[in-house]
């Protein structure tokens, strides 16, 4: 008999390859219904490739995705619980999607969401001021990504991951954005996933953060105890080698005899006292460098 796994989507050695690139490797990961996820990593690091196949659009090299203990693929009971509304890139490949409007494009991408909210389609529309006969390749960035949004909000998918969602929005629309986010959130106790590189304003609504790096997972934790076991030591490198011994230490930077290095506390671990250096609390834009950055 199969264990009851209510209200989790579970991704089992998750892996992706296209001829000699891995795009994601080995990812094991569990999320939970009722969270705003943030997933964050560097460009080509597999976010978009993960998300596509959380949601069934891109089939596994190897693994399995599971919507309470169902695997998802070829299977539209778990498909209708997950909504992956992606970029939309017109580009030049000759698939006529730019020449579709944009009220075309929503009227196709409802058909796919049995819970489709019309009503709230109808009111983000307006919100938004979308002009939504227009083709989409009139359209800005922005207002493209307008549209990702309402397809995501409005599809009241219980699982929904959104792509690069503030892309082109300016800060009042972002604000919008990440408020209306939170309000549906609290409505209605949707899971969603923020794929994302403007990470320091959307840290805030980000209650765990998933964080890949090369195709992999490199931590997925709750953003407070993520940020509240993270400090940067500056001092004389000799007092700051002292201090951070036995610590697991990323990004150390060097100028003349003075270092500074990021530190992650591990469990029940605490700074030492006693030591003439700085120290400073980190954000999670800070972390992201540090464990993603350009090295040492």
């Amino acid at each position: 008999m199969k264990m009851s796994t209510i209200d989790t989507l579970v991704c089992r050695e998750l892996t992706k390859k296209y001829k000699d690139k891995v795009a994601v490797k080995n990812f094991n990961m569990t999320l939970e219904k009722g969270k705003i996820y943030g997933l964050i990593g560097r460009n080509g690091a597999g976010k978009t490739t993960l998300l596509s196949m959380l949601s069934s659009q891109n089939p596994a090299t190897a693994g399995v995705v599971e919507w309470n203990g169902e695997n998802i693929w070829e299977n539209p009971n778990a498909l209708s619980h997950i909504c992956f509304s992606r970029e939309i890139n017109i580009g030049t490949n000759g698939s006529g999607l730019g020449e579709m409007k944009a009220k075309q494009y929503i009227k196709t991408a409802a058909m796919y969401y049995p819970n489709w909210n019309q009503a709230m389609a109808d009111e983000l529309i307006e919100k938004f001021e979308l002009d939504v006969k227009k083709k989409l390749n009139k359209l800005s960035k922005g207002m493209l990504s307008m549209i990702t949004i309402i397809v995501a909000m409005a599809s009241k998918a219980d699982f929904t991951f959104l792509d690069e969602p503030v892309a082109g929005l300016d800060v009042v629309m972002r604000e919008y954005f990440y408020r209306l986010l939170l309000e549906e959130y609290t409505r209605t106790g949707r899971t969603f996933v923020i794929s994302t590189h403007i990470i320091e304003e959307a840290s805030d609504v980000f209650e765990e953060v998933i964080m890949m790096k090369d195709g992999e997972l490199l931590l997925k934790e709750n953003t407070i105890d993520l940020l509240e076991r993270s400090y940067r030591i500056s001092g004389l490198a000799e007092e700051v080698e002292r201090m951070t011994a036995g610590m697991e230490v990323h990004n150390r930077e060097v100028t003349g005899r003075s270092k500074s290095v990021t530190v992650l506390l591990r469990e029940g671990q605490q700074l030492p006292r006693g030591f003439d250096v700085t120290i400073q609390p980190l954000n999670l834009q800070n972390v992201f460098l540090a464990l993603c950055g350009m090295g040492e």
